[in-house]
């Protein structure tokens, strides 16, 4: 069985690869070529959670599970947040063939969904880049959404002003973007064309009221049925899409909060994103409408990234 690390995930599982792939598992998905199960999440007390996604690919294709464990309290102590492996299986034989580093896989292809939803649903012409959170999804977010938009400005915003500051010198750095630290979330967002929320926030960081017409949001940090990054108001004022319809009904906090106070109905969950892209559903429909993307991260994501990251492995060398 092969072992695929987090040094080899990094190396390989580029967002040249992974947003074609997210693309391309994300339109299955919602054409019902994939099978999977909601997430199933078992509480862990004040640490954290740990998660059992089960899943394929399709017919004959490969299928398996991620198992995932999410611990905040780890971004204090320098390690990942997530931590897992995603175990994959032959779709001919049954057997076991693979197993992948989960927190890498996770941290690059969450980015890679929100590039993709952002390039679906944001402007053409956005290009200033806000971003609520200051840890890894924060990074891997600003790094995606450089492929599928010119952003030539980041504004960043967290609770410590100093962990803020030094994320926003770091992606400058890298990325050769100007990026500043915000002293507060309006601030950060008050000028912004994409909204990346990648917090561990349970209450409402993000408020409806700050944002200018035309935004784009990923809510990409809560996913669970109590957390909530946006407020009310903000999901109810959007044209909100899901990675999953039937997980975002059942599973998500912004969208349930908003529900419970009489705001929203299903109806409001107008579909997925892959519906989007595979063009069966219209996405933004004017310059001015705000769009909301609300990611709970699916499996069929993770199956297609270690699929992809086994396949390079078995390639000859040269």
């Amino acid at each position: 069985m092969r072992m695929i690390d987090r040094d080899e995930v990094r190396a390989r599982l580029t967002y040249e690869v992974c947003i074609p792939l997210v693309r391309a598992a994300m339109i299955a998905f919602s054409q019902g070529q994939t099978r999977q199960h909601l997430r199933s999440i078992l509480p862990l007390g004040e640490k954290g959670v740990f998660g059992i996604m089960p899943g394929a690919l399709g017919e004959g294709e490969v299928f398996g599970a991620k198992l995932i464990s999410v611990f905040p309290g780890n971004f204090a102590k320098g390690i990942q947040s997530h931590q897992g492996v995603v175990v994959l299986f032959d779709g001919e034989s049954g057997a076991p063939v693979c197993i992948a580093h989960a927190g890498e896989i996770t941290a690059i292809r969450t980015a890679a969904a929100s590039a993709v939803a952002t390039d679906a649903l944001a402007r053409p012409e956005a290009h200033r880049l806000a971003i609520l959170g200051y840890g890894e999804q924060a990074l891997t977010h600003a790094r995606a959404m450089m492929h599928v938009r010119p952003i030539s400005a980041i504004t960043a915003w967290g609770r410590d002003p100093g962990r803020a500051q030094a994320f926003a010198a770091s992606v400058s750095g890298e990325l050769g973007v100007p990026a500043s630290a915000c002293a507060d979330a309006q601030t950060c967002v008050a000028e912004a064309d994409i909204i990346c929320a990648v917090t561990n926030a349970h209450d409402p960081i993000l408020f409806g009221r700050w944002l200018r017409p035309g935004t784009h949001v990923n809510l990409a940090g809560a996913s669970g049925v109590r957390p909530a990054e946006a407020d009310n108001d903000l999901v109810a004022m959007s044209r909100f899409i899901a990675d999953s319809r039937e997980g975002v009904l059942a599973q998500s906090g912004e969208f349930l909060n908003a529900k419970a106070a009489g705001l929203v109905d299903a109806s409001h969950v107008v579909g997925e994103i892959g519906q989007v892209l595979a063009g069966d559903l219209a996405g933004r429909q004017s310059p001015e409408q705000i769009t909301v993307y609300k990611s709970l991260g699916h499996v069929v994501q993770d199956l297609a990234a270690a699929k992809a990251l086994y396949e390079l492995g078995l390639a000859p060398a040269g």
